[in-house]
C-alpha cells in the first residue's frame, strides 16, 4: 500500500474463483479486459484487493495458471490471513485479533466426532481455519450440533458453508467481512480511507463482504444459489447491491459503470486507439494501449498503424522528453515495421 500515499480513488475487493477468475473462459478474456482497465485507469491511484477462500498454497497455484494482476492486499483462507504487496508481508495485528477465544486443537478434537465431515487437503488447513467437505443435505444439522459443542468447550467460532460442500471453522472474529472491516478501519486511522469501495463475489463466503456499511457490492451473474438466497433475505432493495448481467470479471466492469465509480471502458474493447481519449490521461494508459497495439500488430490485426505511432510519439514526448524513437525504429519493439 506504500505506493499510494493518499486516499485511494477506488478500492476493489474481489473474490477470485468464479468472480475475478472465470474457469469457464479458456481464453481468460474477461480477466484480461479487467486487467487492461485497471492498469490503464486505476492502478496509479487505486487499490486492488483479492479476497479468497484459497490458502496461500492454492492462491499461488492459481497465479501460475491464470494471468492475474499482483494485488496491493491479499486476504486468504476465508479472511483469516491478510498480507501486503508482492512479497505478501503478513499483518501481525490481524493475527492477534484472531487468537482470541480460539483453540485449533479443540476444534480438531470435536469435529473428529462427526462422521459426515471429511477433512479437506492439508494445504487448506491453516492456523485459524479448519476446513471440511460435507454434503449439503446434512450441512445444517451438522453445523448446529458442532456450534453447540464448541461453545460448551469455551470457544467462540464461526461456521461458514459455501459452494454446496465446503465448511470452514474459523474464529468468530474472522471472515471476509471482518477482514475488510479491519482494513477499512486501519486505512481510516492512517487517514487514507478509500473514496469508494466495491466488493465483488459469487458464493456464500462472500456474503459478509456485502454487509459492510458504505461499500458498493456486485454479485456477478453466475452467483451461486446460497448467495442469491442471502441477498433475498437480507438485502433485497438495497441500491448499493446489484446482481450483474455479466459473468465474473465482466460483471465487475459492469458494476464500476453502474455505480459511476470511474471509467468502465477497457482498452481491450477499443477498436481504434487513435479515437480513444481519456478525461484524465496517465502514462499507464499509454503503456497498456501500446501493449495491446503491439499484440494486434503481431497478429496482423492493427489498423491505422502510422497514425497511432504518431500519436504514441506525441504522448511519450509529453510524459518524458527523454523518450525517443531511434531513427525509424520503435524504441519499445526495436522494429522498423511499426
Amino acid at each position: 500500500m506504500d505506493r499510494i500515499t493518499k486516499a485511494a480513488r477506488l478500492m476493489i475487493v474481489s473474490d477470485l474463483d468464479h468472480t475475478m477468475v472465470d474457469h469457464h473462459d479458456p481464453e481468460n478474456m474477461s480477466l484480461l479486459r479487467f486487467n487492461a482497465l485497471w492498469e490503464s485507469n486505476y492502478r496509479h491511484d487505486s487499490l486492488l484487493v483479492f479476497s479468497t477462500g484459497r490458502s496461500p498454497t492454492l492462491y499461488k497455484q492459481l497465479r501460475k495458471e491464470k494471468p492475474m494482476l499482483t494485488p496491493d492486499i491479499t486476504i486468504m483462507s476465508v479472511g483469516t490471513e491478510i498480507t501486503y504487496g508482492s512479497s505478501m508481508l503478513p499483518d501481525d495485528g490481524w493475527v492477534k485479533i484472531l487468537n482470541q477465544k480460539w483453540d485449533r486443537n479443540i476444534v480438531i478434537e470435536e469435529t473428529s466426532k462427526f462422521p459426515d465431515l471429511t477433512l479437506q487437503a492439508e494445504t487448506e488447513q491453516r492456523p485459524h481455519k479448519v476446513s471440511f467437505y460435507v454434503d449439503k443435505t446434512k450441512a445444517q444439522v451438522v453445523m448446529k450440533e458442532l456450534s453447540s459443542r464448541l461453545e460448551k468447550r469455551g470457544l467462540d467460532v464461526k461456521l461458514i458453508y459455501s459452494g454446496g460442500m465446503d465448511l470452514d471453522v474459523l474464529p468468530q472474529g474472522a471472515g471476509k467481512g471482518q477482514a475488510l472491516s479491519y482494513l477499512l478501519n486501519k486505512l481510516k486511522t492512517e487517514g487514507t480511507l478509500p473514496v469508494n469501495t466495491l466488493a465483488c463475489g459469487d458464493s456464500g463466503n462472500d456474503a459478509e463482504l456485502f454487509s459492510i456499511p458504505d461499500v458498493y457490492v456486485v454479485m456477478v451473474s453466475n452467483a451461486q444459489e446460497e448467495l442469491l438466497q442471502w441477498h433475498a433475505e437480507n438485502a433485497k432493495g438495497n441500491p448499493n447491491i446489484i446482481h450483474a448481467k455479466e459473468r465474473c470479471a465482466a460483471g465487475i466492469i459492469e458494476a464500476i459503470g453502474h455505480f459511476n465509480l470511474g471509467s468502465n471502458t477497457s482498452p481491450r474493447d477499443v477498436a481504434d486507439f487513435v479515437e480513444c481519449k481519456l478525461d484524465r490521461v496517465n502514462p499507464g494508459y499509454e503503456v497498456v494501449k501500446f501493449y495491446l497495439f503491439y499484440e494486434r500488430w503481431r497478429r496482423g490485426e492493427a489498423a491505422n498503424c502510422e497514425t497511432y505511432i504518431a500519436s504514441l510519439k506525441a504522448s511519450c514526448v509529453c510524459y518524458s522528453p527523454s523518450f525517443s524513437f531511434i531513427g525509424s525504429h520503435c524504441y519499445f519493439c526495436l522494429s522498423n515495421r511499426c
